[in-house]
């Protein structure tokens, strides 16, 4: 184990990294922070550090997005409702059940979700309390054993279609309740120790300035490539929580387990290109449609070969492709992970 100078060097810059991605998505620290961490603490000290800080961050994200609450809290009270028992399993859990197989049952469900989201696909569920109260359950369960939270919720609010203040504002509803309730469980099971008394101190200052940081430079990006970025920076992040845990479980050496992010980073980025290419193409014809030479004929009238988006011959292969893509990799994951599993 390093020093604790070292440990206290490389966990700090995690934290700053980790608290200028939330401040700017409205979730990410815990996802980012636990992960790495955990390579030098273990979650019995790492977790009731995490959860503190948590508990002040979620509410500084709400009161910076407190204009959409009004607009989703409707949509977030079952969540919030089938949170409360989902985290007094988890924290009883805690002591003796092992958050890695919890991880990787996790990893494995939302990948394949998250790359079919960036693909382009998306179901509204009109059915919120039908869908909100088992899902809060499973996520109290997941975030009081794990600290990990933010990438389930995204998909669901990214699959809702929340934007930038709606989004933060729902995940930090949900993220002040968890984290607030989770404090107060681990300190009734005396989960509050001194080591992490010590790790909080260092985390303290990484969040101080990483989070006004993002905040401010989030506000510059559109509603739609915010969304997009959300799906990118799940999919990395489960990418690399999935590569770990295949290494803390000794189901896949230290090297080839990081074939799954690196999957999961070529298949996103190929995605990726295909929306910023249409983003692209779309600016480009609404420009067009705004220049004075595009009216035509006495009435000022727009002349109907501009009314139509540019023809793109290798569209619907793209979007065919992007799928195809996106089963591929399904298939390589589970090709990467069953052989470790099942061999004796």
């Amino acid at each position: 184990m390093p020093s604790l100078d070292t440990a206290a060097i490389v966990l700090a810059g995690i934290a700053l990294f980790a608290a200028f991605v939330n401040g700017a998505l409205g979730y990410g620290f815990s996802s980012l922070t636990v992960p790495l961490a955990l390579v030098f603490y273990t979650n019995r000290i790492l977790n009731p550090a995490v959860i503190v800080i948590e508990v002040f961050l979620n509410l500084y994200v709400l009161f910076i997005n407190r204009d959409g609450v009004p607009a989703v809290w409707r949509r977030v009270f079952p969540i919030l409702i089938g949170l409360l028992p989902g985290i007094a399993v988890g924290a009883l859990v805690l002591a003796w059940i092992q958050p890695g197989w919890i991880k990787f049952g996790t990893y494995t469900v939302i990948l394949p979700l998250i790359l079919i989201q960036a693909a382009g696909w998306r179901r509204p569920i009109r059915s919120t309390w039908l869908i909100g109260l088992p899902f809060g359950t499973v996520l109290g369960i997941l975030y009081s054993v794990t600290t990990i939270s933010g990438p389930p919720l995204a998909i669901l609010f990214n699959n809702q279609g929340l934007v930038k203040n709606e989004f933060r504002a729902g995940l930090a509803l949900v993220r002040v309740a968890e984290s607030s309730v989770t404090a107060l469980v681990y300190y009734q099971l005396g989960l509050f120790i001194a080591e992490s008394q010590g790790i909080l101190l260092i985390l303290i200052p990484s969040v101080v300035v990483g989070v006004p940081l993002g905040a401010y430079l989030i506000r510059r990006l559109d509603a739609e490539t915010f969304r997009r970025i959300c799906m990118s920076f799940d999919a990395w992040v489960v990418g690399f929580g999935f590569s770990r845990v295949l290494i803390e479980l000794n189901l896949m050496e230290s090297p080839w387990a990081y074939v799954v992010l690196v999957l999961t980073f070529l298949i996103d980025a190929y995605l990726l290109y295909i929306f910023f290419t249409r983003r692209a193409a779309s600016r480009r014809s609404e420009r067009t449609l705004l220049m004075p030479s595009a009216l035509s004929g006495p009435d000022n009238r727009i002349a109907s070969d501009m009314t139509e988006p540019p023809y793109d011959p290798l569209a619907r292969l793209n979007t065919d492709l992007g799928y195809v893509v996106a089963i591929l990799a399904i298939a390589m994951l589970i090709f990467a992970v069953l052989p470790p599993i099942l061999s004796p």
